[in-house]
């Protein structure tokens, strides 16, 4: 997790991370950031030193940079790089697309059963014949799906934590570099309040990992402690988390 991990379909490891203070409810994330190695301490200068919440991409690092954090550095690894070959040399399999026919063995991509574009309609009509060929799409391959069937602890890379004082204040953090091949720009839990992580000091903290694209979609650990904390035996809710008050 973090340098030389995962890369994305490009070749290159970005970051996410996020940290939450369960005392104050402050956050602070990044994403997709590039260049610098330590994402959970670019997540806390945005919290502790900004009004945001999410800093992402080319303007998060250069936030960490600017803020002290050492950088522009290669995230990249020689094991990273060679996983990436190997992929790259495997046709791009498997990948993250769907409903799409590449124009190559690694894309690029277009996207197929949508409805009909009315660029190419109007096209069509004023020049015929002549743009018979990119209107038809007969030099692409055969349409493809994802073959990411389910995500495993092969192919994506997360850490997630809860922690406790002896005040009984409470914190979360998570520190990500992703999905292996995903596609260059995504943003998965990892930076995402109540999908990755989740504290508040009067009811608890949660971590997670997984498939974050399903994940973001539920705020599965934002949901859980507060319903949970509600019930008795609230301790049985999940595993990796820190439920307060439970019987």
């Amino acid at each position: 997790v973090g340098p030389g991990g995962s890369p994305d379909e490009d070749g290159e490891t970005t970051l996410d991370a996020l940290i939450m203070n369960g005392k104050t409810m402050e956050i602070g994330a990044v994403a997709a950031m590039r260049y610098v190695k330590d994402a959970i301490m670019a997540a806390k200068l945005v919290m502790e030193h900004t009004g945001h919440t999410l800093l992402v991409g080319e303007k998060a690092t250069s936030f960490a940079i600017s803020m002290g954090l050492a950088g522009p550095t290669n995230l990249s690894s020689p094991e990273s790089i060679e996983k990436w070959s190997n992929w790259r040399q495997n046709n791009c399999q498997p990948n993250f697309w769907k409903n799409v026919a590449p124009a190559g063995n690694c894309g690029p991509y277009h996207p197929i059963n949508i409805p009909k574009d009315p660029v190419k309609s109007a096209v069509w009509e004023n020049q015929g014949i002549t743009c018979q060929e990119w209107l038809e799409n007969d030099n692409l391959l055969e349409p493809t799906n994802s073959h990411f069937n389910s995500v495993n602890r092969h192919n994506h890379d997360t850490i997630s934590m809860a922690v406790i004082d002896k005040m009984g204040h409470v914190a979360v953090g998570t520190s990500t570099n992703g999905a292996t091949f995903k596609i260059p720009g995504r943003v998965g839990d990892g930076p995402i309040p109540g999908s990755s992580a989740y504290g508040d000091d009067e009811v608890g903290a949660c971590g997670a990992t997984g498939d974050g694209d399903i994940m973001m979609r539920f705020l599965p650990w934002l949901s859980s402690s507060r319903e949970h904390a509600t019930w008795n035996g609230a301790s049985r809710c999940c595993c990796g988390c820190y439920i307060k008050n439970c019987s």
